[in-house]
């Protein structure tokens, strides 16, 4: 399903006949209607431009970003009402907002592994490695054979405890891969939480290209 809009792709084995998936398709048609309309009415960021007084967010917090030229190595400064990217002069939007995404995915890097250690003793389970990403359409992924989880990039905005949700829900997937019953039997018993954390998540403002998890 692709944000704003709401459009469904159906990705599939070329053996697989177009009435199969036509059938297959209709028998979705409810829980279809429901993600789009929750698309629909999901508040959603207005597209950023990355200059000074503009609203940003870190780990749930809304901070004021302060752009300040100089003749020197780009940085980010987090302080305490405020993110602050030193630039230099007339650098554009796009590099603005290269900078601060690689400051989020260097804060992510040394959030997550931390969260990876203590859930690995709890569930008993191996994250072999695992890497942040923008994703348009999944707040995480998980790569069962490889013991390797995905993060999206995009969390660095919500608040520790989502991040928290998204991290185990990925690594329940090492003890079962579908999201059916025992899974959720998983989640209830050792983040009994997880569902309220789900509906925090998803009710944060989020950028256009992302979509609820």
């Amino acid at each position: 399903m692709h944000t704003p809009s709401g459009r469904v792709r159906i990705s599939s084995p070329s053996r697989i006949p177009i009435d199969t998936l036509r059938v297959f398709a209709i028998s979705k048609l409810s829980w279809i209607k429901k993600q789009q309309q929750k698309l629909k009415s999901q508040e959603r960021e207005a597209p950023r431009d990355f200059i000074s007084r503009e609203s940003h967010f870190y780990l749930g917090k809304r901070y004021l970003l302060e752009v300040t030229e100089v003749k020197a190595t780009p940085r980010v400064e987090l302080n305490h009402d405020s993110i602050e990217i030193f630039v230099k002069p007339e650098s554009s939007l796009e590099k603005r907002k290269n900078l601060l995404n690689e400051w989020y995915r260097e804060r992510l890097k040394e959030i997550i592994p931390g969260m990876i250690a203590k859930w690995e003793k709890t569930l008993k389970v191996t994250v072999d490695e695992f890497g942040i990403k923008q994703m348009k359409t999944r707040w995480g992924t998980c790569n069962t054979k490889a013991k390797r989880i995905w993060i999206n990039l995009e969390l660095a905005k919500k608040p520790l405890h989502c991040i928290e949700y998204i991290v185990v829900h990925e690594m329940v997937h090492l003890l079962e891969r579908k999201h059916n019953e025992r899974f959720i039997a998983i989640m209830d018993k050792f983040l009994p939480q997880w569902k309220q954390y789900k509906k925090e998540l998803n009710k944060f403002p989020v950028s256009h290209s992302e979509w609820e998890y």
